[in-house]
């Protein structure tokens, strides 16, 4: 991803850090063209043309449907791509920090929707769901001048499963493989509801750190 340890794929679980001059002049000094960020516009350039495929031809065509998982895979695999490559050659940019959450967010729940939309996914599932990404997002925006909350191995391993689980809904399965989704989906809720929890307890010291240092300077 683009931005900051912000998205459910970066970050290792570390102590919350808080940005410092040489992480402000790497965001001034990286080119808003660069390929990080250029992935995760087509990662938005993306999700209309998954949701034309996903319910091209009423939605239940199985061979568009596996053009729409093509798409959606797309978009998962570049999401991940384009966090190394900002992280590792300093391309973080200050659109890259609001792009990228979008766009990850973006092809989620077009994805979730669509399958509620069709009826192949509970409509409380995709609440849950959408209600916790944007609720956490939110949050760290809400925190982050007292510090950046980093994704835990719980945050990885919600994003895997929730990736997963929509893309094997999003293929026409049958017999045992759609069993199987539902119980993966299953997990992928779980954890997104406890990783949610996880992720507001770190906000709440955050902000009590945050507001005791600056409160212990005046």
């Amino acid at each position: 991803m683009t931005g900051v340890p912000a998205s459910a794929t970066g970050g290792s679980g570390a102590t919350p850090v808080r940005g410092g001059k040489l992480g402000a002049a790497a965001v001034n000094q990286a080119s808003l063209w660069n390929i990080a960020n250029l992935l995760t516009m087509a990662r938005l350039v993306l999700v209309p043309g998954f949701v034309v495929l996903m319910l091209h031809n009423g939605g239940y065509d199985p061979a568009w449907r596996s053009f729409a998982w093509a798409a959606f895979a797309v978009a998962m695999i570049t999401d991940l791509f384009d966090g190394h490559l900002a992280r590792t050659y300093n391309l973080v940019t200050d659109f890259g920090k609001i792009a990228d959450p979008i766009a990850d967010k973006a092809i989620m729940g077009a994805a979730l929707i669509c399958l509620s939309y069709l009826g192949d996914l509970p409509w409380w599932v995709t609440g849950v769901i959408l209600f916790r990404e944007l609720g956490i997002t939110l949050m760290r925006f809400w925190v982050i001048r007292h510090g950046v909350i980093p994704a835990s191995r719980g945050g990885k391993m919600k994003t895997l499963a929730q990736g997963t689980a929509v893309g094997m809904y999003v293929l026409a399965l049958t017999g045992p493989l759609a069993t199987l989704r539902f119980w993966v989906m299953a997990v992928a809720v779980v954890l997104t509801v406890v990783t949610a929890l996880d992720y507001i307890r770190q906000a709440v010291v955050l902000r009590r750190q945050g507001l005791a240092a600056e409160e212990a300077e005046r």
